[in-house]
Protein backbone atom coordinates (compact mmCIF):
# COMPACT_ATOMS: atom_id res chain seq x y z
CA UNK A 1 0.00 0.00 0.00
CA UNK A 2 1.22 3.49 -0.80
CA UNK A 3 1.61 6.11 1.87
CA UNK A 4 0.32 9.65 1.52
CA UNK A 5 3.89 10.83 0.97
CA UNK A 6 4.33 8.31 -1.87
CA UNK A 7 1.15 9.56 -3.52
CA UNK A 8 2.27 13.17 -3.20
CA UNK A 9 5.64 12.31 -4.76
CA UNK A 10 3.90 10.48 -7.62
CA UNK A 11 1.66 13.48 -8.31
CA UNK A 12 4.69 15.80 -8.26
CA UNK A 13 6.48 13.59 -10.79
CA UNK A 14 3.38 13.47 -12.99
CA UNK A 15 3.01 17.25 -12.81
CA UNK A 16 6.67 17.70 -13.81
CA UNK A 17 6.73 15.11 -16.60
CA UNK A 18 3.31 15.40 -18.23
CA UNK A 19 3.06 17.14 -21.60
CA UNK A 20 1.82 20.70 -21.59
CA UNK A 21 -1.64 21.20 -23.10
CA UNK A 22 -0.65 24.71 -24.24
CA UNK A 23 2.50 23.52 -25.96
CA UNK A 24 0.62 20.71 -27.68
CA UNK A 25 -2.01 23.14 -29.00
CA UNK A 26 0.58 25.69 -30.14
CA UNK A 27 2.49 22.99 -32.01
CA UNK A 28 -0.80 21.73 -33.45
CA UNK A 29 -1.82 25.16 -34.67
CA UNK A 30 1.48 26.44 -36.04
CA UNK A 31 3.31 23.24 -37.05
CA UNK A 32 0.41 20.80 -37.17
CA UNK A 33 0.63 20.22 -40.91
CA UNK A 34 4.06 18.60 -40.43
CA UNK A 35 2.90 16.64 -37.35
CA UNK A 36 4.95 18.43 -34.67
CA UNK A 37 2.19 18.00 -32.07
CA UNK A 38 2.16 14.25 -32.71
CA UNK A 39 5.91 13.98 -32.10
CA UNK A 40 5.49 15.99 -28.88
CA UNK A 41 2.76 13.63 -27.66
CA UNK A 42 4.78 10.47 -28.49
CA UNK A 43 2.72 9.54 -31.55
CA UNK A 44 5.78 9.21 -33.73
CA UNK A 45 4.43 6.83 -36.38
CA UNK A 46 1.59 9.09 -37.46
CA UNK A 47 3.85 12.13 -36.99
CA UNK A 48 6.29 10.69 -39.52
CA UNK A 49 3.39 9.97 -41.88
CA UNK A 50 2.18 13.58 -41.60
CA UNK A 51 5.70 14.90 -42.12
CA UNK A 52 6.27 12.83 -45.26
CA UNK A 53 2.81 13.61 -46.67
CA UNK A 54 3.24 17.33 -46.07
CA UNK A 55 6.23 17.40 -48.45
CA UNK A 56 3.95 17.10 -51.49
CA UNK A 57 1.03 19.21 -52.69
CA UNK A 58 -1.30 16.20 -52.77
CA UNK A 59 -0.13 15.23 -49.29
CA UNK A 60 -0.97 18.72 -48.01
CA UNK A 61 -4.54 18.20 -49.18
CA UNK A 62 -4.65 15.24 -46.76
CA UNK A 63 -2.67 16.68 -43.85
CA UNK A 64 -4.46 20.04 -43.59
CA UNK A 65 -7.83 18.52 -42.60
CA UNK A 66 -5.99 15.82 -40.62
CA UNK A 67 -4.29 18.38 -38.39
CA UNK A 68 -7.53 20.33 -37.95
CA UNK A 69 -9.22 17.16 -36.67
CA UNK A 70 -6.24 16.67 -34.34
CA UNK A 71 -7.06 19.97 -32.60
CA UNK A 72 -10.09 18.22 -31.13
CA UNK A 73 -8.07 15.15 -30.13
CA UNK A 74 -5.11 16.83 -28.41
CA UNK A 75 -6.83 17.26 -25.02
CA UNK A 76 -7.65 13.55 -24.86
CA UNK A 77 -4.12 12.59 -25.85
CA UNK A 78 -2.65 14.79 -23.10
CA UNK A 79 -5.02 13.23 -20.53
CA UNK A 80 -4.13 9.75 -21.81
CA UNK A 81 -0.40 10.47 -21.53
CA UNK A 82 -0.86 11.93 -18.01
CA UNK A 83 -2.78 8.86 -16.84
CA UNK A 84 -0.14 6.56 -18.34
CA UNK A 85 2.58 8.43 -16.43
CA UNK A 86 0.56 8.22 -13.20
CA UNK A 87 0.02 4.49 -13.70
CA UNK A 88 3.71 3.87 -14.48
CA UNK A 89 4.93 5.86 -11.48
CA UNK A 90 2.44 4.14 -9.19
CA UNK A 91 3.60 0.72 -10.39
CA UNK A 92 7.23 1.76 -9.84
CA UNK A 93 6.42 2.94 -6.32
CA UNK A 94 4.56 -0.27 -5.52
CA UNK A 95 7.43 -2.36 -6.87
CA UNK A 96 9.91 -0.30 -4.84
CA UNK A 97 7.80 -0.57 -1.69
CA UNK A 98 7.45 -4.32 -2.14
CA UNK A 99 11.20 -4.82 -2.56
CA UNK A 100 11.93 -2.56 0.43
CA UNK A 101 9.53 -4.54 2.60
CA UNK A 102 11.01 -7.82 1.36
CA UNK A 103 14.56 -6.61 2.06
CA UNK A 104 13.62 -5.62 5.62
CA UNK A 105 12.23 -9.04 6.51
Amino acid sequence: MLTTQDRILIEQRVANDKPSMGTAYLLGIFLGVVGAHRFYLDRRGSGIAMLILSLTIIGLIVTIPWHIVDWFLIAGWVREKTEALRRDYTMQALAGAGSAVGAGV
